[in-house]
């Protein structure tokens, strides 16, 4: 016991010597006095960047929302009770939804394409892309996967094209259902308006493509109609790498992921829209490629998982980080 009692003394007195010249303070139980630390409110990054073969993508989110009432939005054809049940099976609130928009750049070596030109407004898609490492003007080809007042927002910056450089692409049917004038006298004549306004001063400037057509080398379209009469989504391949950047096709990462057949309020033939997401999801988890969603979690980068007959959206993690 004395031996004990001996022993237990030197280690105390070691510790207390040591505390003595490194934490007094500790030894008092008195802290130095410091001011709080501000908070500095929610934040995610802006862009993200991986290699796909010889191409260099970055996502780009160029604006977020909080919007209320999901179940109305993305399950228009279900009692609120089965929609408020899924988003529980899946840590989500059902009162409540954050939505992403996610232009996306492809730089091929030779060209630096862009999809979907975002919302606009002061703080636009250009400020980004500078964010992120290019200017606007280095966009040699602007790609429209619709003509969604979202995708469309930042094609004009006031009375001049955004980006200045570029030639446009967009599928053929979306162009003619858009610009069609007879719309103008229909309960469709603002929407056609807004697309108007964004598309004439560049259509000039603007080809057209049908499914299977080419953007660029390794860059083809693909049709993906139902969300609007003519949606289009695009495959990229380089060097055997492979990613689909199918635009709208889904637009929430579970409803309309888990349930592809609900109904989707902006979706234009909500059947035809149902169907585009059954073969868009069959390609990716066949053959494993990666996708892109314009409204997916940023960064929107993922993959369709299908297990006895449900899908399931999977987050990238490193699989694309080493090119």
């Amino acid at each position: 016991m004395a031996a004990m009692k001996s022993e237990f003394s030197r280690r105390t007195a070691l510790l207390v010597g040591a505390g003595a010249f490194a934490a007094p303070a500790l030894l008092t139980g008195v802290r130095p006095a410091r001011a709080a630390a501000p908070m500095l409110g929610t934040h995610s990054a802006r862009f993200n960047r991986f290699k796909l073969g010889a191409f260099e993508v970055t996502t780009i989110l160029d604006n977020s929302r909080v919007v209320p009432d999901p179940g109305a939005i993305f399950g228009q054809n279900q009692s609120a009770e089965d929609f408020a049940a899924l988003m529980a099976e899946n840590r989500l609130p059902a009162d409540k939804s954050l939505f992403y928009f996610t232009p996306t750049l492809v730089n091929t070596g030779s060209e630096l394409v862009l999809f979907d030109t975002g919302l606009g407004g002061e703080d636009g898609l250009a400020n980004q892309i500078a964010a992120a490492g290019y200017s606007a003007d280095q966009v040699d080809v602007v790609v429209i996967t619709h003509m969604h007042g979202d995708h469309i927002g930042g094609v004009m910056s006031g009375d001049a094209p955004t980006f200045p450089n570029a030639r446009y692409v967009t599928g053929q049917v979306e162009y003619d259902f858009w610009l069609d004038e007879g719309h103008l006298s229909t309960d469709m004549a603002d929407r056609v308006k807004g697309v108007r306004a964004a598309i004439l001063p560049v259509a000039e400037k603007m080809t057209f493509l049908a499914d299977g057509g080419s953007v660029a080398s390794g860059i083809t379209a693909i049709e993906a109609f139902g969300h609007t009469p003519g949606h289009m989504a695009y495959h990229i391949e380089s060097e055997g790498q492979r990613l689909l950047i199918w635009g709208d096709t889904a637009n929430h990462f579970v409803a309309s992921i888990q349930r592809p057949d609900w109904h989707v309020r902006f979706d234009m033939n909500k059947e035809d829209a149902a169907a585009t997401r059954l073969k868009l999801f069959g390609m990716s988890s066949a053959d494993m490629v990666p996708v892109i969603g314009y409204h997916m979690p940023f960064p929107a980068l993922g993959f369709i998982r299908e297990t006895a007959g449900n899908w399931r959206w999977e987050p990238a993690s490193y699989q694309l980080s080493f090119g």
